[in-house]
């Protein structure tokens, strides 16, 4: 073993000499100046070399690299996974989507099946009252006036055609 003096003579931050460690561990003086010039020292001077786990050093790094490898894939495995819940959860707001979807196309379809189709007019020879008369089966309004009213006039390509006018009343029958 070195002396004190020899200690501090050789004594430098980051050295990591037996002799030196070896004196750390028995002079306790030393030790403190040691940890005032570098604080790694302290630790250095632990030791640990009768500190051998079970089964030697391999065996340890193996149980510890093979625990990260079990820990790794339950983790890859917890995120990829659903369980039955979710799944049933998952299914059942795909089941409600595609229903809502059907209902809104199924009345989109009847609410275009419900609007009586426009008849088309081709023109012909015939008086305007007639033509009127062979192609409608509601009542036909000639004149109509009120102030709550919109009425709309659409424009025919000829003056034999038949005048077609949109009237747009809240207070008119519903079979008009």
């Amino acid at each position: 073993m070195i002396s004190c003096n020899a200690f501090r003579a050789n004594l430098r931050p980051g050295s990591s000499e037996p002799e030196l460690l070896e004196h750390l561990r028995h002079c306790d003086a030393c030790l403190d100046h040691a940890v005032g010039v570098d604080p790694d020292f302290l630790f250095r001077s632990i030791g640990g070399e009768e500190l051998v786990p079970p089964g030697g050093v391999e065996a340890f790094t193996h149980d510890v690299m093979q625990q990260l490898h079990v820990r790794t894939t339950e983790n890859r495995l917890a995120h990829r996974v659903l369980s039955w819940p979710r799944r049933l959860a998952v299914a059942a707001t795909i089941a409600a989507g595609i229903t809502g979807a059907a209902v809104v196309w199924q009345h989109e379809q009847h609410a275009f099946v419900s609007v009586p189709p426009i008849a088309a007019v081709t023109p012909k020879p015939i008086s305007h009252m007639a033509a009127a008369t062979s192609l409608t089966t509601k009542p036909v309004v000639e004149t109509y006036d009120s102030k709550n009213a919109t009425i709309v006039e659409v424009p025919s390509e000829g003056a034999n055609d038949v005048k077609v006018v949109m009237i747009f009343d809240d207070q008119l029958p519903a079979d008009l």
